[in-house]
């Protein structure tokens, strides 16, 4: 029984690790992928914001781009239907 509990205890630690890790976002959209923009553009927007693009990718329904910004590393998670900036997570 003793062990039982503890690998409850160990399965529900590393659940709240995980969700604590887990800080971007996925949801920026419902539309589907026929309506989004290029993902180029995304990235073309935060140049125009005045970030230091390194790349970019899809996460769930938004455009996720890694930039740099006064010596900060960044992941801005973008509508890709309208390219509105919905999450900034500074790393």
């Amino acid at each position: 029984m003793r062990m039982i509990r503890l690998v409850g205890v160990a399965l529900a630690m590393t659940t709240s690790i995980g969700l604590a890790l887990a800080d971007g976002k996925k949801d920026c959209t419902t539309e589907p992928q026929a309506k989004w923009k290029p993902q180029a553009e995304a990235e073309a927007t935060a140049k125009t914001a005045g970030y230091e693009v390194r790349r970019s990718k899809i996460e769930g329904s938004c455009y996720e781009v890694y930039a740099v910004k006064d010596g900060k590393n960044l992941e801005l998670f973008y509508n890709p239907v309208d390219l509105k900036l919905m999450h900034t997570v500074t790393k």
